[in-house]
């Protein structure tokens, strides 16, 4: 039988020790953690166990962990523990969505009993989304990735294909469109999902530290080396590593990544002894790394070996017509995250939306979100830009059409009525733009006219 699982975070060593060992003969199995971010790379939707976190931590603390834990999936069962002068934090935290808290001193019998309420309790969540699936509802991939436009429902199909497989994937699309969101979607439907999933940032590792960082060092390997360490490569042991924005890394590196890549094996700085490694890369990039290798700034071999599977996510210009209903989608997560009822957004403001230029894409339709749910935005945003008629006037009427479908639910009535047109003339030109509403609403009963 699997015992059950629980993410123990405390900075204190000695505290974590004990514990750790006290729930392991309490049956359970333990992943003992100094720190929140160690945390946050084992989390994932797909996550079957329970976080027990020290509430008072340096850096980041049990609040945050709460608060970026449920940003992964709200219904993580998060239980914090507290000392007796922070029973009103531990208010706080219950009505952040903790899920218990515990005092300290705590009686290992008494926290064993929450833990097991806590994982039986996400044993029913993940089996209820389990068989919403296998029933043809929505599943956990169109949340993740919503959209009913052909590049969508393709991009969805892509990632199905491959995400059980361990084969090393590159995924391409523009800043803001959800590169990282598709590489978490690959890793939590592989046989990996319950392991680390590490995203390294090319673009930002200190240049002076890229190998240690990636590849660890032993201790003395140089000045600083006072201790050993593992690198980011090592601590994604059994999981996922996302090499975000590749393009980014020096030429020097790419050639020890393409070992990595071929053999499998790391050596720590000062170090002889190859390490294996068993992880599935994920690269991602904003640009053609085609066009990286044509002018010498990546390596072909390298390019070749990342590419086994390719997925390209497209630009929010490239699917207007999920704009509007991305936006509600994004309006109803911003409400729950904010503890705040949902406002009600305007038809004549999604049908805007749609006929808006995204520069950031599903990035920037976030922050508009966010900001028009707490109330920082409001229902009046001019004309649409980049409407001219003279060589957009096709394009902007299909994008107006597709919201307003979009904005009424998929009933045509209203949406000729506010168009000022007649219903023959509204099917007339959603035959003529190739607009079919059941790619557009957001179900698949059948919709009155």
């Amino acid at each position: 039988m699997t015992k059950a699982r629980v993410l123990l975070i405390d900075d204190d060593d000695q505290m974590r020790s004990s514990t750790a060992q006290a729930l392991e003969l309490s049956g359970f199995e333990v992943e003992a953690l100094a720190a929140g971010e160690e945390a946050l790379a084992l989390a994932a939707p797909s996550f079957a166990g329970a976080v027990l976190s020290d509430i008072r931590m340096p850096g980041m603390d049990g609040m945050t962990l709460l608060g970026r834990l449920h940003e992964v999936d709200a219904e993580i069962p998060v239980i914090l523990v507290t000392g007796h002068a922070e029973v009103q934090l531990a208010v706080q935290a219950m009505r952040s969505g903790a899920y218990d808290f515990i005092e300290k001193p705590f009686v290992v019998h008494d926290l064993a009993k929450v833990l097991r309420r806590a994982i039986e309790h996400r044993g029913l969540v993940l089996e209820n989304r389990r068989l919403r699936a296998v029933a043809g509802k929505r599943d956990d991939m169109e949340a993740r990735l919503p959209g009913r436009t052909l590049v969508m429902v393709d991009l969805r199909y892509r990632l199905r294909a491959i995400g059980a497989s361990d084969a090393d994937t590159l995924i391409v699309g523009p800043t803001g469109a959800g590169k990282e969101v598709a590489a978490r979607a690959l890793h939590d439907m592989s046989a990996r999902a319950g392991k680390p999933f590490v995203a390294i940032n090319c673009a930002a590792l200190p240049e002076a530290l890229i190998e240690s960082e990636l590849f660890g060092h032993e201790a003395g390997a140089f000045p600083a080396a006072l201790r050993p360490r593992y690198g980011k490569f090592e601590h994604a042991r059994g999981g996922t590593v996302l090499l975000d924005e590749i393009g980014s890394m020096p030429l020097e590196l790419q050639a020890k990544l393409l070992r990595v890549l071929h053999e499998r094996v790391i050596t720590r700085l000062g170090s002889n002894d190859p390490v294996p490694l068993d992880v599935r890369f994920i690269a991602t990039s904003k640009t053609d790394l085609k066009d990286a290798v044509e002018n010498g700034t990546f390596r072909e071999d390298l390019y070749w070996r990342l590419n086994v599977a390719m997925l390209q996510v497209p630009p929010l210009s490239a699917r207007r017509e999920d704009i509007p209903l991305l936006f509600l989608h994004l309006v109803r997560e911003s409400a729950t995250r904010h503890k705040l009822p949902e406002r009600e957004v305007p038809p004549a403001y999604l049908t805007a939306l749609a006929g808006r230029d995204w520069p950031g894409n599903v990035r920037e339709l976030r922050n508009l979100s966010e900001r028009f749910v707490l109330g920082l935005e409001g229902t009046d945003l001019g004309d649409p830009a980049g409407t001219r008629l003279a060589d957009r006037v096709a394009e902007f009427e299909r994008s107006l059409i597709s919201g307003a479908i979009a904005a009424h639910g998929g009933r045509l009535k209203p949406v000729y009525e506010m168009l000022g047109i007649s219903r023959k003339t509204l099917y007339e030109k959603m035959q003529k733009h190739g607009i079919d509403r059941r790619l557009i609403v957001d179900r698949t009963d059948e919709i009155d006219a």
